[in-house]
């Protein structure tokens, strides 16, 4: 096994739980850690829902098939490119007032000094899936992202798998100036190029990557399953620059017409579901369509912005430490939350972080503190321990869906894994830690957001 530094170790760690109760009445679950790093496919496909499903996993992990030749980022390079993103996405909310007649995800306050480019940091997306695109299908290795994703792309160049060549295939159509799908780029300040009459687009990202390209559409073949989706819309890569990471492109999840979910609608219902694993070492899962009527899920009511539409959100009413809620006022958490798969930190308001903060250390008091990480200042020293014991957090949705969080989804490395936002007032985001084991289902078309704990 390579040499990795104590606290990418301590990341790597595989964590089994059990809820014990002491003697203060506070619910603990107690964790051994384990630093091995080989694939466990167990329960990777394993969705309850109909639909169509692929094999999801970390793409530095061992069972990503992605080469693992590039050096894994740092915890510390994650979590300063993760505030970027975080930063972009309540950026977005800063210059719309998305504020709808029914209360759904508002404008944020953050500052107007944060960066303004299109997009957001790449190198905290750590999902992938494996796809075919083309006739016959060239096999692509994408990142997955909810949100902040104009079009999938950049599938034109050589990564991991063969280099896509839209003159092999026999289904490939350049999007043509005229086509109402140039139409809605242009409504993102991209369109129609001055050679060719084909569709063009340009984007750049918060880490300053850009790509520009031909908007395009070819026969998307979902890798292990028999779908085809004839007539998909991609952005095909001609220049690009700052994609040093070993992915043929990226699929968005988000709201948006360009989306994956937008393009197959009308064959899966606007609905998805996907199960991001505990560990890098173990798959996930993503589903196209399966909702309605869905059993075994805890719901709550699915948050939108009509500007906005690229996000999906919901609305926390409180959290719950060591199974006791804290008792947090509902207005704490009035500007709602984005739930985002390519965040990987949950940001939460001053206040209900400040709470959470407090109580979790109040149980953590056989350990001693550690220094501030980056953003995470909740941190404990963890030096020697083959086993530790945390107390349970549970976030409380609107209408009362709690989710009691995997041990995975509470701490990140040896801290809390959770900040706190710049205000009260701000967007709170549900990031990719808090996500882990559950299948979280998107189901659009109903406007509900559900949880299933366990699913892989």
């Amino acid at each position: 096994m390579a040499s990795v530094s104590p606290l990418l170790l301590l990341l790597l760690c595989s964590y089994h739980s059990v809820v014990a109760h002491a003697g203060d009445g506070q619910s603990y679950k107690v964790l051994e850690l384990n630093s091995e790093a080989v694939c466990s496919e167990r329960n990777a496909i394993s969705s309850s829902l109909s639909g169509t499903t692929v094999a999801l996993n970390h793409r530095h992990g061992p069972c990503s098939p992605v080469p693992s030749s590039k050096k894994r980022p740092t915890e510390e390079e994650l979590l300063k490119r993760d505030q970027l993103r975080a930063e972009h996405i309540q950026r977005k909310f800063a210059m719309n007032a998305a504020v709808d007649g029914a209360g759904d995800l508002q404008q944020s306050k953050v500052s107007s000094s944060v960066p303004t480019k299109l997009g957001s940091s790449l190198d905290t997306l750590e999902y992938v899936i494996s796809v075919g695109l083309g006739t016959p299908a060239v096999t692509q290795t994408r990142r997955v992202v909810g949100a902040v994703q104009p079009v999938p792309q950049p599938p034109c160049h050589a990564q991991t798998g063969a280099l896509f060549d839209p003159a092999k295939s026999s289904t490939y159509r350049a999007v043509s100036c005229a086509a109402a799908e140039c139409a809605q780029l242009e409504q993102q300040g991209n369109g129609c190029g001055a050679t060719n009459y084909e569709c063009q687009y340009g984007v750049q990202y918060g880490d300053g990557s850009t790509t520009n390209g031909t908007y395009s559409r070819d026969t998307l073949t979902l890798s292990g399953a028999s779908d085809a989706v004839k007539g998909f819309q991609f952005g095909c890569s001609h220049v690009e620059s700052g994609f040093s990471d070993q992915t043929d492109g990226l699929m968005g999840l988000g709201g948006g017409a360009q989306s994956l979910v937008s393009q197959t609608a009308a064959a899966y219902g606007n609905s998805f579901s996907y199960c991001l694993p505990p560990t890098s070492g173990s798959s996930g899962f993503l589903t196209l369509g399966g909702g309605g009527g869905a059993s075994g899920f805890v719901t709550t009511r699915m948050l939108r912005s009509r500007q906005i539409p690229t996000f999906y959100g919901a609305r926390l009413q409180d959290i719950a430490v060591g199974g006791k809620q804290l008792g947090l006022s509902p207005s704490v958490f009035a500007a709602g939350s984005v739930v985002d798969s390519g965040t990987i930190i949950t940001r939460l308001p001053p206040t209900a972080y400040s709470a959470l903060s407090s109580a979790f250390k109040a149980g953590m008091k056989q350990y001693r503190s550690a220094p501030a990480r980056s953003i995470l200042d909740t941190c404990f020293d963890f030096a020697g321990q083959t086993q530790i014991s945390i107390p349970t957090v549970a976030l409380v949705f609107s209408g009362g869906a709690a989710i009691d969080l995997d041990p995975n989804g509470i701490m990140y490395g040896n801290c809390l894994a959770f900040a706190a936002t710049g205000d009260d007032g701000t967007t709170g985001i549900i990031g990719n830690v808090q996500q882990r084991t559950f299948e979280v289902l998107y189901d659009v078309g109903s406007s509900t957001l559900g949880f299933r704990s366990g699913a892989c």
